[in-house]
């Protein structure tokens, strides 16, 4: 192995080492809870504002509207969240966590977002610009890129 290849190679094992990590949190809160990890952060977000829309789910968890549509139809249909009219407009669905939802929550390890989300929001905005310089020319130089995974939670890809 030349010098050339000893970068690459110890990037590519921090990769497996985040990936790991990642994989090993979301097993444990499916173990824990009996849900996925996008759903815990669902139930985590519901729990901390009462009557928020899809829209506003999304923007929150960093995911397209319809995958958060979707995820929602999984967990309401598990009894954990409920869909609500709006009291002022009825054309406005709230969402709320329910009482079942709550005790889902309880026994979640957390961090309820997930791990790599929550590093990330603890790293500073200037180690992020730099992450994201650097994640920004990985993705340049590879091939058949599916930018669609960006508006999706980690544990549904």
């Amino acid at each position: 192995m030349n010098n050339d290849t000893v970068p690459a190679a110890e990037a590519l094992k921090k990769f497996r080492i985040i990936f790991a990590a990642v994989r090993q949190h979301f097993r444990a809160v499916e173990k824990a809870c009996g849900v996925s990890g996008a759903q815990v952060w669902v139930l985590a977000a519901l729990a901390g504002q009462s009557g928020m829309r899809v829209t506003e789910l999304a923007r929150q968890l960093s995911i397209h509207q319809s995958t958060a549509s979707n995820l929602l139809h999984k967990t309401e249909k598990a009894g954990l969240v409920k869909r609500t009219r709006s009291q002022k407009d009825q054309r406005v669905v709230e969402l709320d966590i329910t009482d079942a939802g709550r005790a889902v929550l309880d026994k979640a390890p957390k961090p309820y977002t997930g791990l790599l989300p929550h590093t990330l929001n603890e790293m500073s905005e200037a180690d992020l610009a730099g992450l994201n310089d650097s994640l920004n020319k990985v993705i340049g130089h590879m091939i058949h890129v599916d930018v669609t995974a960006a508006e999706q939670p980690l544990s549904e890809l």
